[in-house]
């Protein structure tokens, strides 16, 4: 049988050329703001007659706007263009076991509104149904219509299982373990839903635009409530064969105990040096007692002699648990992020890196989050973005 292919674009095709340098283009537009058609042709190495071809074909699109023109130049004053911010809008979720933080924003990336929703009191049974609630309720606070949502990504504390789709190493989050709860919130929310680990799309965002921006092989070690870590690999991130890569909360290391039928009883050896309980029973034998981890590293900071023991204890622990990932995967550089290592600042991760270049072979520069906003929900966005705009920036 001889496959038709008149209607496929072929390499070299005018067709397909134009796609490319619409793409082009619009990743300019979308990382320098507004251009004008010739700034649009020197950035590409298209011809003004070319240029302006394009953005007529963007603009008729609806993929681009013009938005004034550039002033105080010589000669006459250009036409600005923008990629058209209501080309498209997407949401990004971080589920907590206390809240649901959504936020809505659109195609060029700039959010529009953000909503938090308390789940104390949520049945199990109801998760689709008021996770659906939420949405709706931030897309209305944007200012706009129901459905106007183009790509949602959710950030949970577990690992879909990308063979069955059910959520891993979640017995904290009731009611997120059907194996069609993507379908599910695909229907509830008349768009299409992914559900990532939250660690991973904290990784996503660091990349993206914070500390590990540039960088291609990086580890993100997570701790807070929780402890995970996120692998990126050649610039991709290692989820592993059930999805379960970075689930270094269960990993045994020195200093803590065995915890054997870990599915069980839902915790390992990591987890049990560096866990927030972890970490608040540390600080108390060092005599600081706070509601919650992250208080007792802000406690730590201002207590002299108890503070600093407390710290250099801290430290060691999470470095135990980093020779061990850095000793397998070899990274360029470590993020550290969660609760414990923003409230512990500079102090505790020059702690940490100091401790880690003694235990471990390989000597990883550290770096704290370098994220203004939450991390998770930050990359959360990223990845409905890059998902929106493909599907969006491909069908013109």
């Amino acid at each position: 049988m001889t496959e038709n292919t008149s209607r496929l674009p072929l390499a070299g095709t005018p067709s397909l050329l134009r796609a490319i340098n619409d793409r082009a283009a619009l990743q300019l537009l979308l990382e320098n703001g507004p251009l004008s058609r010739t700034q649009i042709g020197t950035l590409t190495g298209l011809s003004k007659p070319t240029a302006s071809q394009l953005l007529a074909r963007l603009e008729a699109a609806g993929l681009v706007v013009p938005v004034g023109t550039t002033e105080g130049g010589p000669g006459p004053n250009a036409q600005l263009y923008q990629v058209d911010p209501a080309a498209g809008y997407v949401a990004g979720l971080d589920v907590t076991t206390s809240q649901v933080r959504v936020a809505v924003a659109d195609i060029t990336g700039r959010t529009l509104a953000e909503h938090v929703v308390p789940t104390k009191g949520w049945p199990a049974a109801a998760t689709v149904e008021k996770v659906a609630e939420a949405v709706a309720e931030t897309v209305r606070r944007a200012g706009l219509a129901p459905g106007s949502l183009r790509e949602i990504v959710i950030g949970v504390g577990g690992a879909p299982d990308p063979v069955t789709g059910k959520l891993r190493y979640a017995s904290h989050l009731p009611g997120w373990h059907s194996p069609r709860l993507t379908d599910e919130l695909s229907a509830a929310l008349a768009a299409p839903v992914s559900i990532e680990n939250d660690v991973n799309l904290a990784a996503v965002a660091e990349q993206a635009s914070g500390a590990a921006q540039g960088c291609e092989d990086f580890v993100l070690l997570w701790a807070g409530e929780g402890t995970g870590a996120a692998i990126v690999i050649a610039g991709r991130l290692h989820r592993g064969f059930t999805g379960g890569a970075g689930e270094v909360g269960y990993m045994p290391v020195p200093g803590a105990p065995v915890v054997r039928d870990v599915r069980r009883k839902n915790s390992g050896g990591f987890q049990e040096l560096v866990g927030a309980p972890a970490v608040r029973a540390l600080a108390r034998e060092h005599g600081l007692s706070a509601p919650s981890a992250e208080e007792a590293v802000l406690l730590a900071l201002e207590t002299p002699g108890a503070g600093d023991d407390f710290l250099t204890a801290l430290a060691g622990r999470l470095a135990v648990g980093l020779a061990v990932i850095v000793s397998v995967v070899d990274p360029e550089l470590v993020v550290v992020s969660g609760g414990v290592p923003i409230a512990g600042g500079e102090r505790l991760r020059l702690l940490v890196e100091d401790e880690l270049a003694r235990i471990a072979i390989t000597r990883p520069e550290v770096r704290s989050s370098a994220l203004p906003g939450p991390p998770v929900l930050h990359g959360a966005l990223q990845r409905a973005l890059a998902a929106a705009r493909e599907a969006v920036f491909s069908t013109h």
